[in-house]
C-alpha cells in the first residue's frame, strides 16, 4: 500500500461537513418546524432520480458502456446525476475505470485495504495518491451531453440541489422544507449509500464468482444501494447490465434499465450466458476445494457483447492495449 503523506482536499472536506450539518438542521426542521409529507415525498422523489442516476448512469451506462440509450436519457442521467455531487460524470468514470483496472493495489483510488473509513469517504477527503487519468475516459468525450456535464458541473449541482426543489417547494407553500430536506437530507443519504458499494461491498458477503479480489455479494448492501451489492459478479463480468443475476435478487437498476428496452428507450442491454457465469462459479468451487485453479480466458477481443463473453477477468479487459477501442463502441444513439 502507497506509504505517501496523505493532504487533506479542504474543499471535499468542507463541503462534506457543511452538508452532513445541513442534513441534520434538516432532520430538527422536520421535527420542530413543520413535517409535510409533499416535502418528504419530493425528498424520496429526488432520491430515486439521483440515486438510479448514479447506478444506471454514471456506473452501467457511462462507466461499463453495458447498453445503449437515447440522449433523452442520458441528458436525465447527467442532470440528475449532478444532484447526487459525486463530481461529473466524465470524472467519476476514470476514477471507477481505474478502481476496476487495479483493484486492491495502490492505483485504487478507493483501496479497500485501507480500511473502512478510506473506502467509505477517506478517499474523497484526501488528495489522491495518484494523478486522475482522463485518457481512460476519451470515449465519452465524444458525447455532447458529457461534456457539457463536465464543463457546467458546479452549477448544475446547485441548480439540481437547491434552486430547482426549494422552487417546488414553493407550490406547497414550504421552500425551506425542500431544500433541506430534497437537497441536504436526501444528499446525504445518497452519499452514504453509493460510499457503501466501495466500503461494504468489499467487506459483508460471499465471494461465488471471483477471489481475486476483495469484492462481495450482498443482499444487504443491494437494499442500500439501489442493486449494486451483488459486487462480486459485477467485478467477475463488469460489463453486463445486470449486478442481481437470478430473479430473487434485488435490483432495481436492472429492472428499470430492461423497462427502458422495453419501451424503447434503451437498446443492446450486454448480457453474460448462464453458462459462462456458472462456469465462472464452479471455477471457483474447485479453486476453493484444491481441485484445480480456475483457468480465465484472456484472449476475448472485447468485452461482453449484448450475448456474453467468455468468463474474462476485470484486469484483462480494462488492460488490453484495445480496452479504449472497445468502450468506444457501441456508439450511444443520437
Amino acid at each position: 500500500m502507497s506509504k505517501q503523506k496523505l493532504q487533506i482536499d479542504w474543499i471535499n472536506s468542507a463541503t462534506l461537513i457543511l452538508i452532513h450539518l445541513l442534513a441534520v438542521v434538516a432532520v430538527v426542521y422536520l421535527v420542530m418546524v413543520e413535517c409535510s409529507l409533499w416535502t418528504l415525498g419530493l425528498g424520496l422523489l429526488w432520491f430515486a432520480f439521483s440515486g438510479m442516476s448514479i447506478t444506471g448512469g454514471y456506473h452501467r451506462l457511462f462507466a461499463h458502456r453495458s447498453y445503449q440509450t437515447r440522449g433523452i436519457v442520458r441528458a436525465f442521467f447527467l442532470l440528475f446525476g449532478a444532484a447526487a455531487v459525486q463530481n461529473s460524470a466524465l470524472r467519476w468514470c476514470a476514477d471507477h475505470r481505474r478502481h476496476h483496472s487495479h483493484t486492491d493495489r495502490d492505483d485504487d483510488p478507493y483501496d479497500a485495504r485501507r480500511g473502512f473509513f478510506w473506502s467509505h469517504i477517506g478517499w474523497v477527503m484526501f488528495q489522491p495518491d495518484h494523478p486522475r487519468d482522463m485518457g481512460l475516459v476519451h470515449d465519452l468525450r465524444a458525447d455532447p451531453l458529457v461534456r457539457f456535464q463536465n464543463r457546467y458541473y458546479v452549477p448544475l449541482a446547485i441548480l439540481m440541489v437547491a434552486v430547482v426543489p426549494a422552487c417546488i417547494g414553493l407550490s406547497w407553500g414550504d421552500p425551506i422544507g425542500a431544500l433541506l430536506v430534497a437537497g441536504f437530507l436526501r444528499l446525504v443519504a445518497q452519499w452514504h449509500a453509493t460510499f457503501s458499494v466501495n466500503s461494504f461491498a468489499h467487506i459483508l458477503g460471499s465471494q461465488p464468482f471471483t477471489t481475486r479480489n476483495s469484492s462481495r455479494d450482498s443482499f444487504l448492501t443491494a437494499i442500500l444501494t439501489l442493486g449494486e451489492g451483488y459486487h462480486n459478479y459485477h467485478h467477475a463480468f463488469q460489463h453486463d447490465y445486470r449486478n442481481g443475476i437470478y430473479w430473487h435478487h434485488y435490483d432495481p437498476t436492472k429492472w428499470t434499465l430492461w423497462t427502458l428496452d422495453m419501451v424503447g428507450l434503451a437498446s443492446n442491454l450486454r448480457r453474460v450466458p448462464n453458462a459462462t457465469i456458472e462456469a465462472r462459479r464452479q471455477g471457483v468451487v474447485r479453486e476453493r476445494r484444491g481441485q484445480g485453479t480456475m483457468q480465465i480466458r484472456e484472449t476475448e477481443t472485447g468485452p461482453a457483447s449484448s450475448e456474453g463473453s467468455s468468463p474474462e477477468s476485470e484486469d484483462a479487459v480494462l488492460q488490453r492495449p484495445d480496452y479504449k477501442k472497445a468502450n468506444a463502441e457501441p456508439a450511444p444513439l443520437p
